[in-house]
């Protein structure tokens, strides 16, 4: 069971990794702040400060179409933002 599925690269993650060193990832639904923050050293082989999760909810919507009704779901997932000790660094593009 891998903990970490994947990282997240949006504009306000990278935003906050140039000032304040903070990385995104999406992680395992179970997995607790102990278990993240010792995979992301195991993966990246840096020292990892601090860690921050939140679970994000599903969401759902209503299209009305020509065919009809039709109603989607998102999946629920868990994300982490980890911090990282100063002057280390993630380069995301290497790893992929």
């Amino acid at each position: 069971m891998s903990i970490i599925i994947k990282p997240i690269i949006t504009e306000k993650i990278t935003k906050q990794s140039e000032i304040f060193n903070r990385f995104g990832f999406v992680v395992d639904k179970k997995a607790n702040k102990v278990q993240i923050k010792k995979a992301v050293e195991a993966t990246y082989g840096i020292t990892v400060v601090e860690v921050n999760t939140m679970n994000c909810r599903a969401d759902r919507t209503t299209k009305y179409t020509k065919s009809g009704l039709i109603s989607g779901k998102t999946s629920a997932y868990k994300k982490a933002i980890v911090q990282v000790k100063e002057g280390e660094s993630i380069d995301f593009y290497n790893n992929i």
